[in-house]
């Protein structure tokens, strides 16, 4: 992999988003379906922000062990919009940023996952796991030291 390649080459094109208004508990079931640990926030086509697992992870406070605390767990997650929790001030990337771009901003552990915008419109997402798959990918890549 080139690290002076455009984002493009490498970023996840079909993006599953999320809207502020969806609960937590939709957000929840959409990580647990695709298994991705992003999803951006788009109200009318526009961006507006970020809601990863682990911010549903701090909401949620620990484990459940009581049936009784399971059900008010699951009623929270039900009854709090993505919006009370999600992250607005987030990077992007164009489609034409290069890859070395992204891997400052990771190396930053601002971000983990940068949505990729084209004239205001998401086209994209590059995450740590997609670099690091497209490394794991890379035939040239070796793991000799010098």
């Amino acid at each position: 992999m080139n690290l002076l390649d455009p984002v493009k080459n490498i970023m996840t094109q079909e993006v599953e988003t999320i809207e502020p208004s969806s609960s937590l508990f939709l957000a929840k079931k959409k990580f647990e379906k695709f298994g991705f640990h992003h999803l951006p926030v788009q109200e009318n086509g526009a961006l507006v922000g970020m809601l990863s697992v682990s911010d549903i992870l701090l909401f949620q406070r620990g484990f459940h062990k009581t049936e009784e605390e399971e059900e008010l767990e699951k009623l929270r997650l039900k009854t709090t919009k993505v919006s009370d929790i999600m992250t607005t001030g987030i990077a992007t990337l164009e489609p034409q940023d290069k890859i070395n771009i992204a891997l400052e901003v990771f190396k930053k552990n601002i971000f983990h996952a940068l949505p990729i915008v084209d004239e205001d419109r998401l086209v994209g997402i590059v995450s740590t796991f997609d670099i690091i798959a497209h490394l794991a990918a890379d035939k040239g890549a070796t793991n000799k030291y010098k």
